[in-house]
């Protein structure tokens, strides 16, 4: 049976024996009786593992090295005076699989460095343990939420010849023998695998678009990819990105769901990972699970970008970044504006020069209809915009940015084709992962992590 069973329902097997598979995590003995702590990765607690001097191979058992794999047979007891509800009286021990004693995981702390070093052994740990849990069930909350909410699930292709943010940040796909490009110092496209340039996807949107405009409400999740030089705690190579786009959808609207599905999403976690959640609070982040829980019982300012820039010129604050109206903001101001306002800020209305080419221009002609959510503690959280849905206003911002309009004629016919207003946001995975869990590097809430240099597995 899994241990997550026995852990659910531990009466039901009181006084009855059962047979468990797992790993051992930890093996103590005092001369007479044995404890091993046992784990089969199908709940986040494991179970006590008592053994004593009437087995025949005691000292056997007592010599099982932390990581081997045991099938076990044994009793379910209920625990008197320990820190567990019931152990399991072992009556007989098979092991299936052995474990040297320089295993790396040992029952100690472990750096976050080593334990990114050996990242295909880091899920055996306590915190990654908690950690891709949360994220598993972070991942079923979106799905439940969009799913119950009438979207329909988009795949996004993964390979595109369209950069729908516009910056040369793709990883470029190509079947074409590079040596013998560089020797030739020319690159014949129309031999390549697609014919054309083509690159991995920084974003789902620009397609997840064109399905809207058939079913009204869809939804992408999916990987992602950015060719950006940079190893900061919050950036990746390859992340999974969260973008639904609405017809018939203004800005205010959009901001209504993206507050939904966040608040549906943090508390689905807290409902449903209390084990994880209470080790996460005790162990990484103190005051995590109220800070969650104090988000979601949040209402969420909106309030304009110009607004925003000269709450922080009036501040008293020796800014090391200088607000000023027209320009990006930076963390120091992320986290002023959520303190301000004690709770997470919907910033709306940003100028046109620094967003994307997509974003519906407003009348006053220098701000567009986009949107970032700011959340105490970590900054931006997701992002979205209402989308341009004139033909002719998007065509030529396309040519302001030196875009080609025939390269996305697809794009744009869907403004001549039944055009409707729309929106859509798109959500960091990781970075949400990185909130519910307080974990404070992204390289350590997704598997495998992608970065400059970095691609092992």
């Amino acid at each position: 049976m899994e241990i997550r069973q026995l852990n659910e329902n531990y009466k039901k097997y009181i006084d009855q024996e059962i047979e468990i598979n797992g790993w051992v995590k930890n093996n103590r003995n005092s001369g007479n009786v044995g404890f091993i702590d046992f784990s089969d990765g199908t709940s986040f607690k494991g179970v006590q593992l008592v053994y004593t001097k009437d087995l025949d191979d005691f000292e056997k058992i007592s010599k099982l090295r932390v990581g081997s794999a045991l099938n076990i047979k044994g009793i379910v007891n209920e625990s008197v005076g320990g820190k567990q509800d019931f152990e399991v009286n072992v009556s007989s021990v098979n092991l299936e699989g052995d474990c040297p004693e320089d295993y790396p995981i040992q029952p100690k702390r472990h750096t976050r460095e080593f334990l990114r070093e050996n990242a295909y052994l880091r899920p055996r740990t306590n915190l990654f343990n908690a950690v891709f849990r949360v994220r598993s069930l972070a991942a079923h909350a979106v799905h439940e939420y969009f799913q119950t909410n009438g979207f329909i699930y988009f795949n996004a292709p993964i390979i595109t010849a369209s950069d729908c943010e516009g910056a040369g940040e793709m990883f470029q796909v190509t079947t074409l023998d590079l040596e013998r490009v560089a020797k030739s110092g020319k690159v014949d496209y129309s031999r390549d695998f697609f014919g054309k340039p083509a690159g991995l996807t920084v974003s789902g949107q620009l397609e997840a678009e064109t399905y809207a405009m058939a079913f009204s409400k869809v939804y992408t999740f999916g990987p992602t990819f950015r060719a950006e030089n940079s190893n900061t705690t919050s950036h990746l190579a390859e992340f999974w990105m969260i973008e639904p786009e609405m017809a018939f959808c203004d800005l205010e609207q959009d901001m209504d769901i993206m507050e939904g599905m966040l608040k549906y999403v943090i508390q689905y976690v807290l409902d449903h990972a209390k084990d994880e959640m209470n080790f996460l609070d005790s162990f990484v982040e103190k005051g995590l699970i109220e800070k969650l829980t104090k988000l979601v019982n949040s209402e969420f300012v909106r309030i304009d970008h110009e607004e925003v820039i000269n709450i922080l010129q009036k501040a008293d604050v020796k800014w090391q970044f200088e607000p000023k109206q027209g320009e990006d903001i930076a963390k120091e101001h992320e986290k002023y504006i959520t303190e301000y306002f004690n709770g997470p800020v919907f910033i709306k209305n940003w100028p046109k020069d620094i967003k994307a080419f997509y974003m519906k221009q407003n009348p006053d002609g220098k701000t567009v209809g986009a949107v970032d959510l700011e959340v105490p503690g970590v900054g931006e959280l997701m992002g979205g915009s209402q989308r341009e849905e004139n033909y002719d206003k998007l065509v030529n911002r396309m040519k302001e940015l030196n875009m080609d309009p025939d390269s996305m004629d697809w794009y744009l016919n869907l403004r001549k084709y039944g055009t409707c207003t729309h929106s859509g946001f798109g959500m960091g995975f990781e970075r949400l992962v990185m909130y519910l869990t307080g974990v404070e590097n992204i390289r350590d809430v997704i598997p495998y992590y992608r970065t400059p240099g970095n691609c092992d597995y």
